[in-house]
């Protein structure tokens, strides 16, 4: 099943809107009034011209320090390479703009994996002058060292580590320093949960790789180790248990379909014994003749 990247952004920047601001966006942060907070309703978007829609991700509410007026700050995940991105921000913008009516603040994540250098800016112009340039903040997760952010006790710095720039080689040491963070974050299970998932849809290690890192915590001496160890096993845990609860729901459902199975080749058999013909028998249960005869030769 393929991965709603979308989905994921917008469920961590949603529960930690007020941290991604804060880490990419200090100067942001100082004017925004985070207690005042309201995440609107999805927006839904046509491109006549490309005959796309276009969901918009994260549309949040909010106000400045010191004023009373409404602002709309919106994020928009990009997970794929668009070169038209520019613009499709500058129509998010113009559109939302003629709703609301109110300032707005647009947002793009890059969290794709290639390096390149995504332009912030959408201008339309001509040799006698310059009619429109339309700029947005971006954050280029590709571009950002992991290293640089390990040391943040940010619950988004944590969890996007899986998408900033780092080697094969360095995946083992990757997720160690990201347990150490979210254990250092002593946040709630659901909140631990949702920074896990999101870590792991992204970062995956091998079983070689697992007890890898489970050797590296034992050696490690700081005050974060037995805590490590204590989430590594409880996530462990709480997979095998998933795992055979899953496996017993299949198995239950296998038993129940074999049943039912069972039961209509007993029917079957019956009304054939009593002289019906495949077509009569048919057509009372609702089987092809096909399907009727199979079942009799099994």
């Amino acid at each position: 099943m393929a991965t709603d990247h979308d989905r994921l952004f917008k469920e961590l920047i949603q529960t930690f809107f007020e941290e991604f601001i804060l880490l990419f966006f200090p100067d942001m942060h100082e004017h925004i009034d985070f207690r005042h907070l309201s995440f609107l309703s999805e927006e839904l978007f046509t491109d006549v011209t490309a005959g796309e829609k276009y969901r918009v991700d994260l549309l949040v509410e909010t106000k400045l320090k010191g004023e009373d007026g409404l602002i709309i700050v919106h994020v928009e995940n990009q997970s794929y390479v668009q070169p038209s991105f520019p613009e499709r921000m500058f129509l998010y913008f113009s559109r939302l703009f003629e709703k609301y009516r109110t300032r707005i603040v647009p947002i793009a994540v890059f969290s794709y994996e290639a390096l390149r250098d995504e332009p912030s800016v959408f201008s339309i112009e001509f040799p006698f002058g310059g009619v429109l340039q339309f700029r947005f903040f971006q954050v280029e997760l590709r571009k950002k060292n992991w290293r640089d952010y390990i040391r943040h006790d940010n619950p988004v710095a944590a969890a996007l580590l899986s998408k900033m720039g780092y080697t094969e080689s360095e995946k083992v040491e990757l997720k160690k320093e990201f347990l150490r963070m979210l254990v250092r974050l002593e946040l709630d299970e659901a909140r631990q949960r949702l920074l896990l998932g999101f870590f792991e849809t992204y970062v995956k290690l091998s079983e070689e790789e697992e007890q890898q890192l489970q050797r590296e915590v034992k050696e490690m001496e700081t005050k974060e180790k037995e805590k490590v160890l204590e989430l590594i096993i409880s996530y462990e845990q709480k997979g095998r248990k998933k795992g055979l609860e899953e496996g017993i729901e299949r198995g239950i459902q296998q038993g129940i379909k074999q049943g039912m199975k069972q039961g209509m080749k007993r029917l079957i058999r019956n009304m054939a014994c009593k002289g019906m013909t495949a077509e009569e028998i048919a057509h009372l249960v609702d089987l092809s003749e096909e399907e009727v005869r199979r079942l009799l030769e099994e």
